[in-house]
């Protein structure tokens, strides 16, 4: 029903992208972003490696279909075209992210949520994802409420917008067991720090990610714990070849994407091959050659095992275009953009955050939203006037 759901959302999005209409200055703007280009380009480069992919059609056109949630971030700035609508589909996403955030915490307090899906709701208290997707989620939503507090028309509701931003990082450093929510949330805080220091003492926040990275190593058990595990997962891979283990197993799929786009660092094996190129490079090592693992954890890496180091360097030129266009707008809504960003980049480097469903669409949703309502909120493109 999701993947339907989908289908008849893009459908009706190039149908109403389509339909004649009066354009504006906003949609002048539109045409000056790169993001939009940008998506069509990498999807279009993608969709070129079926012709020599080393998988079935099927497979391959899923794996386009799982990368072409990326759609999303362009139809979104394209279909919310006044500052209106923008704040409006955003209010409509902070909902959702509020009753995750509520219901996490009725959770940990053994209150029942009869809506809460996820099988680890009782033990990691998750919500609708697992403890993963959500603590990485919790984050990007708390640097969201914060910086955009002040767009807040009376005080109240700025203080409100204050207290869920710190619900929001508390459930993630606190409760959550996401590593790569810890540092993230570690990394956006740290950002937050530095746009709020006056300019004079900018090179002093080059140390705020070590402090707060301290500050909640000696005040978190839960970071203690995680941390510590990871050290010692990485330790048993390195020295014992362990891949039982959640480090040990990304460990042993970034190496074997790297013999892989050793292999063809032109071309790349072509869309869904990763599953089985993996298989192939790590038969005989204690997998049986049917494991079933269709993205290497690491989002830059995927690319180049289907794209080759072109796949990768189209990766990094569409984030950096992101980027470009991020801060093109309103300062506030520039900053919570670009926290979004950062967050995707930090969460590409040890999960496939794109392709996968559940958050590869939160971020999807939050960057397109985010763009809009900041292009939105900006002031319209200057338009030469006719000489006489």
């Amino acid at each position: 029903m999701i993947s339907v759901s989908k289908s008849l959302v893009v459908v009706a999005s190039v149908f109403v992208l389509l339909w004649p209409g009066p354009r504006g200055p906003a949609d002048r703007a539109v045409q000056q972003m790169h993001t939009p280009v940008a998506v069509v380009m990498a999807l279009a480069m993608l969709a070129l490696t079926l012709f020599w992919t080393t998988v079935s059609a099927a497979e391959g056109a899923s794996a386009l279909a799982k990368h072409g949630k990326l759609l999303l971030v362009p139809l979104l700035v394209l279909l919310l075209r006044t500052r209106r609508e923008a704040t409006l589909a955003l209010a409509w996403f902070a909902g959702a992210q509020m009753i995750q955030l509520l219901s996490s915490w009725l959770l940990l307090l053994g209150a029942p949520v009869p809506w809460a899906t996820s099988d680890q709701a009782r033990t990691d208290f998750t919500v609708f994802s697992n403890y993963l997707g959500q603590s990485i989620m919790m984050a990007v939503f708390a640097a969201v409420c914060w910086h955009l507090r002040l767009q807040l028309a009376s005080g109240w509701r700025r203080w409100a917008a204050c207290v869920v931003a710190a619900l929001a990082i508390g459930n993630t450093l606190f409760v959550l067991q996401g590593r790569t929510g810890h540092v993230i949330a570690i990394v956006l805080l740290s950002l937050a720090i530095a746009w709020e220091l006056p300019r004079r003492w900018r090179y002093t926040a080059l140390l705020a990610p070590f402090i707060v990275a301290g500050v909640l190593f000696a005040g978190s058990e839960t970071i203690r714990e995680r941390a510590h595990l990871v050290v010692t997962e990485t330790a048993s891979y390195l020295h014992k070849d362990n891949k039982v283990s959640s480090s040990g197993e990304r460990l042993n799929y970034w190496h074997r994407s790297i013999q892989a786009i050793e292999e063809r660092p032109l071309t790349g094996f072509g869309l869904g091959s990763f599953n089985r190129e993996y298989n192939r490079l790590d038969a005989g090592r204690g997998n049986p050659g049917t494991f079933v693992v269709r993205n290497p954890h690491q989002e830059f890496l995927l690319w180049g095992v289907e794209a080759g180091i072109g796949g990768i360097l189209v990766l990094c030129a569409l984030m950096a275009c992101m980027f470009r266009d991020a801060r093109r707008g309103d300062p506030l809504c520039s900053r919570a953009t670009l926290s979004a960003l950062v967050a995707l980049v930090v969460s590409c480097l040890f999960n496939s955050t794109l392709f996968d469903a559940s958050i590869g669409d939160f971020f999807c949703v939050t960057i397109g939203l985010l763009l809009a309502l900041g292009l939105r909120s900006a002031p319209p493109p200057a338009v030469a006037a006719p000489v006489a």
